[in-house]
């Protein structure tokens, strides 16, 4: 994987780029939709990449692990034949829904013993199995084994679990580079910093991880229910300290204002399942605001979704008709509200770095962040 910087705003660390893979580029700032299982839920292949201009897609690792099985996708040719994506796939350690998900987890120096949430299984995962499942599962860019601590959480235990992963990524780099990828193309590790909401140790590991010298780095243990001014202290605290000539992917973030806020920060990758999760339940997300779909008041509302973003379903149907889909729980209903909400997010990342390229994102930022927050 390659890092190109192409341009900085001059008023904010906002920055554009574009990252290369054996499975094309990425032009940055970029949100990555979610596809837990190898599926964004109601999503199709051709719609992400034709529709919807999604440039990668993000893979869960330990939903993939159990089902369908690594003897499954190493039988396929990996997650990209499996699924019929051919664009570049980032897969999480699994971490996260190790500790979220599964019952009776217990993490030692080794690793994470856990039961899995579908049939009560027994499973190990150590740094050492996480890049081999990783590596079977065939994304272009796969993540460090962490602990993903919650919030609120004591600062000592805090400190204890940074030093861990700290440990494991010692772990997966020695593995990762004595292993080579399965299916013919260049595998990249990113390193997690983890530290929660304590600036001392947020540095301390900001600092571990830009001494590995890896290819990019990847921010976690935020946006897991602190307030949104402590996400945004510790991002631009980590942002200072990690290089520039590298991507900077902050996990699992978030609402349209957070992007755009760590945009500024200089951030450049994002990912999260609210775009998806919300439209299920007939949330929008729109140039304009936030809409509840649900409510009567858009009951002969007979206006597209969302003219401004001009995605095929925001221009071809109609406020009023896709309320109807959704309080008669029609599966169409969910689907237009997924591509529309995907199509919204991809929207807003390349008009982000349409203004950064253009030196107006922070004038730009501003008056999107209060249009984008408030309910319609």
């Amino acid at each position: 994987m390659k890092f190109q910087l192409e341009h900085q705003d001059p008023k904010s660390h906002a920055r554009a780029g574009c990252i290369i893979t054996d499975h094309g580029e990425i032009r940055t700032p970029i949100f990555m939709p979610v596809g837990t299982a190898g599926t964004v839920k109601a999503v199709h292949q051709r719609e992400l990449q034709q529709d919807i201009g999604a440039q990668i897609i993000l893979g869960n690792t330990y939903h993939l692990y159990l089902r369908p099985g690594l003897e499954i996708l190493a039988a396929s040719g990996g997650l990209h034949q499996f699924s019929g994506w051919d664009g570049p796939v980032l897969t999480d350690s699994g971490g996260y829904q190790v500790y979220s998900l599964s019952t009776n987890s217990k993490i030692t120096e080794q690793g994470v013993r856990f039961q899995s949430h579908i049939d009560g299984s027994y499973h190990n995962f150590t740094p050492e199995v996480v890049m081999d499942i990783q590596r079977t599962i065939g994304g272009d860019i796969i993540m460090a084994f962490d602990e993903c601590t919650p919030y609120p959480c004591d600062k000592t235990y805090a400190e204890k679990s940074m030093h861990m992963t700290h440990r494991w990524l010692t772990r997966c780099i020695d593995h990762f580079n004595n292993a080579e990828s399965k299916y013919g193309f260049e595998q990249t590790l990113l390193p997690i910093v983890q530290g929660s909401v304590y600036p001392d140790l947020r540095k301390q590991s900001a600092e571990f991880i830009a001494k590995q010298e890896l290819d990019g780095h990847a921010i976690g243990g935020l946006s897991v229910g602190e307030p949104n001014e402590k996400m945004y202290e510790m991002t631009d605290l980590v942002c200072r300290v990690l290089p520039k000539d590298k991507p900077r992917y902050l996990m699992g973030v978030g609402t349209p204002a957070n992007i755009l806020e760590c945009i500024a920060l200089g951030v450049d990758m994002f990912d999260c399942v609210m775009p998806t999760r919300n439209a299920r339940n007939g949330m929008l997300f729109t140039a304009n605001g936030i809409i509840n779909i649900r409510n009567e008041k858009w009951k002969t509302d007979f206006s597209p979704i969302d003219n401004e973003i001009g995605g095929y379903v925001d221009t071809f149907y109609s406020k009023a008709y896709l309320r109807h889909l959704v309080t008669s729980n029609e599966i169409l209903g969910a689907q237009i509200a997924s591509i529309h909400n995907l199509t919204f997010y991809l929207w807003l990342v390349r008009k982000a770095r349409e203004h950064i390229k253009e030196g107006t994102f922070s004038v730009w930022k501003n008056s999107m962040v209060k249009q984008v927050s408030q309910r319609l």
